[in-house]
């Protein structure tokens, strides 16, 4: 979801050295303009959370269900994303 947020902001020209700064963009160039429903900034913010337990976390463990919802956030969102490049 990331990297599909990165190109959605890079098709505007937009371009971001840190996650946060990414992940706040994309609210506010595509969920608060309409383009996008908020639940994708939701999921976003959510893995975003996930990853960063998953790597830096002290003895945290992503259950198998958890990881099982990212995916099916992640397709959902990159059928969004694909929607959204392909009418730009």
């Amino acid at each position: 979801m990331f990297y599909c947020a990165e190109a959605l902001l890079f098709s505007r020209e937009l371009s971001f050295g840190k996650h946060s700064a990414v992940i706040s963009a994309f609210g506010k160039h595509f969920v608060k303009t309409g383009v996008f429903n908020p639940k994708f900034h939701r999921y976003l913010l959510d893995a975003f959370d996930v990853r960063n337990l998953g790597d830096y976390g002290t003895m945290h463990v992503v259950s198998k269900e958890k990881a099982a919802e990212l995916l099916t956030w992640g397709r959902e969102f990159l059928l969004e994303v694909k929607l959204v490049l392909k009418d730009s």
